[in-house]
């Protein structure tokens, strides 16, 4: 039983993490470049998000490694998954919702919370 639990949860997060990948890097990478290309004549009205875009690039890249690394034991995979690539993976989520505050809402290219929970009401 102990087993099929480790199974489950390294599959689930095996899917997860490569889901968080691949959502950054085809689709709020890109975004971020095209709001940061708004600003190349006024760098400096541009605030924080070089910082929080390259961020993402840095700490997705990060989380790459990570999972990389991971153990192919499954009860070590799951120990890791949970302590070293978890932690990373809210990092990223933390900065690529900083990212949707600040792009122009057209460009942002998932559904915010926001819209999932009132989109009903339109």
């Amino acid at each position: 039983k102990k087993e099929v639990m480790f199974e489950n949860y390294c599959t689930t997060m095996n899917v997860e993490v490569a889901t968080m990948i691949d959502m950054v890097e085809t689709g709020i990478l890109p975004a971020c470049a095209q709001d940061m290309a708004k600003f190349t004549a006024l760098p400096k009205v541009a605030g924080n998000r070089q910082t929080v875009y390259e961020g993402i690039k840095t700490e997705c890249d990060k989380l790459k490694e990570l999972f990389d690394k991971k153990p192919h034991d499954l009860e070590k995979e799951a120990v890791y998954l949970c302590d070293t690539v978890k932690p990373q993976m809210a990092t990223v989520r933390e900065l690529v919702d900083k990212a949707e505050g600040l792009m122009q809402r057209g460009l942002y290219p998932y559904p915010t919370y926001e819209d999932m929970i009132y989109s009903h009401h339109s």
